[in-house]
């Protein structure tokens, strides 16, 4: 990846909205990645809105769709429908346009952290404008049923979006299969760079919508997102994600035997359970629940473990999972609560030590606690 964009942040360092021939070539490569990165989720090439990370493409997304209703007007849209445990990224801009008068309503999860279908056929009505659900839950893995509900939102003619920033790469994608009209990631869940990700925008004669730009200058992304393309970070998602899909059948099935040793170690400790154990999860996060630790104080007995009690978005706010709360826990247990994730660099000696690592933090302060 590092290979692919060094030519772009060395010798071919031009705007790529230049019309001499030096920001010609920067605007080849990003036309390559434009379309690399479509042709792996079976969109094409126009639907592709290059943005600064997924926080940037929910933000324009879910405003940029909302605002786009109100000035449109007559529609009798005025309700944005979402899940309780969606990343942060979506919560707050749900929150914004409730402040802004919008109808937010929030649709609830199972035990497991799956959307509830029953409540959510009564949610979505024919005021929604849109219906923002996550593909795969950044915190517990847990995948959501998207082809049942975008078909429940476009029965109502609402748009249908997605947060598929964990997914993306990491299972095959297909916006058509799954019928969505916004699609959201980021190249650093990939090993791509950060900063950088994209805003999928479907573009079919059948189902046009609009969506109001949330800055404003040269328009260069179909004057939807304006700004001065990143093209070294451009080429560097569209590689990562290459690189990611074309190991994916090896690699899910390695890291996937790797989260199970772990989890099944993990349920010989006493009262120790798995958020999201009974649903369909990603294959490389595990949520964990230490019923009446502290995860703080695990937390300081795992000097030489990477994990966080959350979204790593959100690891400096005091407050419980959102995402946990949403499931039923308690504030005890989503306190009591450690994400851990495994990746392509992830070895079987690697879980071995983690495995001993975490046991024996988990009974120096369960023993200490009592």
């Amino acid at each position: 990846m590092l290979e692919a964009m060094m030519p772009y942040l060395t010798d071919v360092f031009y705007n790529a909205a230049s019309s001499h021939s030096a920001g010609m070539q920067a605007q080849h490569a990003v036309m390559k990645s434009r379309i690399d990165v479509a042709n792996l989720i079976g969109a094409k090439m126009n639907e592709i809105i290059f943005t600064s990370g997924a926080t940037e493409a929910i933000n324009l997304a879910i405003l940029g769709a909302s605002r786009a209703a109100r000035s449109q007007g007559g529609s009798g849209r005025t309700k944005v429908v979402t899940v309780m445990s969606e990343h942060a990224a979506v919560r707050d801009c749900a929150d914004y346009c409730a402040e802004h008068g919008f109808d937010v309503a929030w649709l609830p999860v199972d035990a497991e952290g799956c959307v509830i279908m029953e409540a959510a056929s009564q949610i979505i009505d024919d005021t929604t404008i849109l219906v923002s659900v996550m593909a795969v839950n950044n915190e517990t893995g847990v995948r959501q049923d998207l082809k049942t509900l975008s078909k429940m939102a476009h029965a109502h003619g609402a748009l249908f979006m997605t947060d598929a920033t964990q997914a993306f790469g990491k299972m095959d994608i297909n916006v058509d299969e799954l019928d969505v009209d916004l699609m959201t990631f980021s190249g650093h869940k990939i090993y791509g760079p950060k900063g950088v990700g994209a805003l999928f925008v479907r573009a079919r004669a059948d189902r046009t919508f609009a969506l109001e730009p949330l800055m404003f200058g040269g328009g260069q992304e179909r004057g939807i997102r304006s700004g001065t393309l990143n093209v070294p970070g451009i080429v560097g998602l569209a590689t990562a994600a290459l690189l990611s899909l074309a190991e994916h059948d090896v690699e899910s099935v390695r890291i996937q035997s790797l989260r199970d040793k772990f989890e099944a170690a993990m349920m010989e400790l006493p009262d120790v359970r798995i958020n999201g154990l009974g649903a369909d999860r990603s294959y490389n996060i595990s949520n964990v629940c230490f019923h009446g630790i502290e995860a703080d104080l695990l937390l300081l007995n795992l000097d030489h473990v990477a994990c966080s009690k959350g979204s790593a978005c959100s690891s400096a706010k005091p407050k419980p999972s959102p995402v946990l709360t949403a499931m039923g826990r308690s504030e005890a247990d989503a306190h009591s609560s450690l994400r851990f994730s495994f990746g392509r660099f992830t070895t079987e000696l690697d879980v071995d030590r983690l495995i001993h690592d975490v046991s024996q933090a988990h009974n120096h302060v369960r023993y200490q606690t009592c």
